[in-house]
C-alpha cells in the first residue's frame, strides 16, 4: 500500500480531474462506487461528488470497505512493519520511429522538446523531455506500421499528454508547423484535445481541461 499521505493526494487528485472535466476518471467512478455504475461519462462528471466520494474510491480500490476502515488497516501495517511499499512515480511511453535523428528534429524544432539523451552512432534509442512529458524514442527497421492499420483501427494514440489548458499550446505548434492528426477541439465531456502525427505516424494526443 502507498503512504498515506499519497493516498490523501489520490482522492484529491480524483476530486479534481471531476471538477475539471477530465472523461477517462468516470469510468473509475463506474467500476468502484455502484451508484454511477448505470450514468453515462457526462452524467457522471455531473453528478454531486465531494472529497468523502474520492476517500471511499481510493479506499475500495485499495481493498477496504471505506475510508476509515482504509486508515485503520494502514496504521495497524505501519505499527507492524517499517517496510516501504514501491510507489509509481511517471510513466514514459516509447514510440517506434525509422529514423531517430528525424524523429528528434521534430520534436526539438517543431514540438518544443529538449532531447535528454541518445545512444548510439548512429542513436539507436533517445529520449526527448518538455516539461513533465518523457517520450522515448527506439528505432526499428522497416515501418512503424502496416499500411492498413490507420483504415483498420482509426485513431491509434502512441501517447497522451495532459495539461491544464490545450489551446496555448495548439496554437504554438501551429504556427511551429507541427502536423495535425486532430486539430483543437473539444469533446463531449468537455475537455479541448488535439491530436500530433510524428515523422513515423506516431500520433500524441495532448488533452487540457475545456473553458
Amino acid at each position: 500500500m502507498a503512504n498515506l499521505e499519497h493516498l490523501r493526494k489520490q482522492a484529491k487528485l480524483y476530486l479534481r480531474w471531476r471538477r475539471e472535466g477530465y472523461f477517462p476518471v468516470a469510468a473509475q467512478f463506474r467500476r468502484w462506487l455502484p451508484r454511477f455504475a448505470h450514468l453515462s461519462d457526462p452524467e457522471v462528471l455531473a453528478a454531486e461528488f465531494r472529497l468523502g466520494d474520492a476517500q471511499e474510491l481510493v479506499a475500495l480500490k485499495h481493498g477496504f470497505d471505506s475510508w476509515p476502515a482504509l486508515i485503520k488497516g494502514y496504521e495497524s501495517m505501519t505499527a507492524s512493519t517499517d517496510a516501504r511499499q514501491a510507489v509509481i512515480l511517471a510513466a514514459e511511453p516509447q514510440l517506434f520511429t525509422a529514423d531517430i535523428e528525424t524523429a528528434c528534429r521534430y520534436y526539438v524544432e517543431t514540438l518544443g522538446f529538449e532531447v535528454a539523451f541518445a545512444y548510439g552512432e548512429p542513436p539507436f534509442y533517445a529520449q526527448v523531455v518538455r516539461d513533465g512529458a518523457r517520450l522515448n524514442l527506439r528505432r526499428i527497421d522497416g515501418p512503424v506500421f502496416d499500411a492498413g492499420l490507420r483504415e483498420r483501427e482509426g485513431d491509434v494514440l502512441a501517447a497522451t499528454l495532459t495539461l491544464d489548458d490545450a489551446k496555448p499550446l495548439f496554437l504554438e505548434l501551429q504556427a511551429a508547423g507541427a502536423v495535425f492528426h486532430q486539430t483543437l477541439r473539444t469533446e463531449p465531456w468537455g475537455a479541448r484535445t488535439f491530436i500530433v502525427a510524428d515523422p513515423d505516424g506516431n500520433l500524441i494526443c495532448f488533452a487540457g481541461s475545456g473553458g
